[in-house]
């Protein structure tokens, strides 16, 4: 007889009708945002490219943080790498907080406007997978 250590699987529930579709509303957002942050990035617009000066970003720079946006997004939207895609946004946009707070941005509408995009990322994940709620489940 040989013994293991494994704890049994939980069962993980499915999502609500109702939580599935606020999950992808509210998932919605955020991801609509991004995809128009990389695509002006990838398209060189040149208030894009003046705006990165004003925050000390070199407008190549450009090219590359819409590709990293680009599989960040890949990331999330894919269930099985979702909560990968959603911890590589956090620090991205951790990443953007930390350079409006430098260059003295307003905090409420630039500094904190990351934190708000990131929340609602993982509030839709949440919403939309009962594999991550119960994972942060309590009981």
């Amino acid at each position: 007889m040989h013994a293991t250590l494994e704890a049994p699987a939980l069962p993980v529930p499915r999502p609500s009708s109702a939580g599935l579709w606020g999950g992808r509303v509210i998932t919605a957002l955020p991801v609509l945002f991004m995809t128009f942050d990389a695509v002006i990035k990838l398209v060189h617009i040149p208030q894009v490219a003046e705006v990165s000066a004003q925050l000390g970003w070199p407008d190549p720079l450009n090219s590359v943080l819409a590709v990293v946006i680009l599989l960040c997004l890949a990331l999330y939207l894919w269930p099985r790498t979702a909560v990968l895609g959603a911890t590589l946004f956090t620090g991205y946009l951790g990443g953007a907080v930390a350079i409006h707070a430098r260059v003295g941005d307003p905090l409420l509408t630039h500094t904190l406007f990351p934190v708000y995009v990131g929340g609602l990322l993982w509030v839709g994940l949440y919403l939309r997978d009962a594999g991550l709620r119960t994972l942060l489940s309590t009981r």
